[in-house]
């Protein structure tokens, strides 16, 4: 059972994913971005930026190790600039200025940044993909498990998006107002850990 599929590894990558890109947890973010446009255009959003993720994450696990050394790239450097990115995304949903973007360059900027990287497909999520493929050690069987589990997250995360609008039917417009205050704070204080953990990881390396 373990050479064609490793349930072992694919419950702890599964399980580890998940508590990392935390699906619950984008519907207040999401929301905040496309909650007053249509029901097909948030659907569309919740696709794109799912595939953006499900891309990213499938190429740092083919190869990611090779990027990082080819760009002399460390981890701790991606951590510092998802940081940065997503506290300006929290700047502009905490200020109001994140809705006076024209609408299609919105969808555009919603699918590719903040969802899509680094909010699914963040320096977490992109770390322990790499630890999960060092772990696989050339088994076959590892890597179809990582693979499933990587494919598995991927859907609760667009069920999670694409079926938030039934939460629109209760908070309304005024809801959502207060869901892009709520998660520009929360996004400002994922912003702050994550440049936190960057210089730690400087500092432990130097």
């Amino acid at each position: 059972m373990n050479e064609y599929f490793s349930l072992n590894l694919f419950l702890e990558a599964s399980i580890t994913l998940l508590v990392i890109m935390d699906p619950p947890g984008t519907v207040p973010v999401f929301l905040s971005l496309v909650g007053r446009k249509t029901p097909s255009a948030r659907a569309r959003a919740a696709r794109q930026a799912v595939f953006v993720s499900l891309l990213v994450i499938s190429l740092f696990a083919v190869a990611g190790e090779f990027i990082l050394a080819y760009l002399g790239i460390g981890i701790p450097a991606l951590q510092g600039a998802g940081g940065l990115l997503l506290l300006l995304v929290a700047l502009d949903l905490l200020t109001g200025k994140g809705g006076s973007q024209p609408e299609a360059t919105e969808d555009v900027n919603v699918a590719l940044v903040p969802l899509g990287t680094p909010l699914l497909a963040g320096p977490g999520a992109i770390a322990a993909t790499i630890v999960f493929v060092r772990s696989a050690d050339g088994h076959v069987g590892s890597y179809v498990a990582l693979g499933a589990a990587i494919v598995a997250v991927h859907l609760v995360l667009w069920a999670c998006m694409r079926y938030s609008g039934l939460f629109i039917r209760v908070v309304r417009e005024s809801g959502i107002t207060l869901l892009a205050k709520v998660a520009g704070l929360l996004l400002a204080a994922i912003a702050v850990e994550l440049v936190a953990d960057s210089i730690r990881g400087f500092i432990e390396g130097a």
